[in-house]
């Protein structure tokens, strides 16, 4: 016979202003379950408690050092949510590697880091300063 456990967590959502207090009732066994959501104002706010207690998600805005460029570092980010557990990794991806100048924005700096369905990618311009000494 398997061994669940019945608990309530509440959780303030983030999807829209209203910041909702919601109530999460959920089987934690083998896996967690979430049995019932109360408490949201819109229909927003139940999937995104179910994604938050089973599966938390969440993007990442980091920079990269750009070798030759009018800016030491450029400005990042995933272009889509990655789960939780997985934020180290990418960021250890992330802070692996130096681009060179130029770079734009939209730029795909990193593909898949850490084994992701993301991309890293640029959100600024960085120019490409050339060395005009002569040498």
């Amino acid at each position: 016979m398997r061994e669940c456990k019945m608990t309530e967590k509440e959780l303030i959502c983030v999807i829209c202003p209203n910041g909702c207090e919601l109530k999460a009732l959920i089987e934690e066994g083998s896996q967690t379950v979430v049995r019932k959501i109360s408490g949201a104002l819109c229909e927003k706010g139940p999937a995104w408690a179910e994604q938050e207690l089973i599966n938390p998600m969440r993007t990442i805005a980091s920079s990269i050092i750009v070798d030759g460029g009018d800016y030491p570092l450029v400005s990042v980010r995933t272009d889509a949510a990655i789960p939780l557990k997985s934020i180290s990794n990418v960021m250890k991806a992330i802070k692996s590697i130096k681009v060179k100048a130029p770079v734009k924005v939209g730029d795909v700096l990193i593909r898949e880091p850490a084994g992701t369905s993301c991309n890293i990618i640029a959100t600024r311009h960085v120019n490409e300063v050339f060395d005009d000494s002569g040498i």
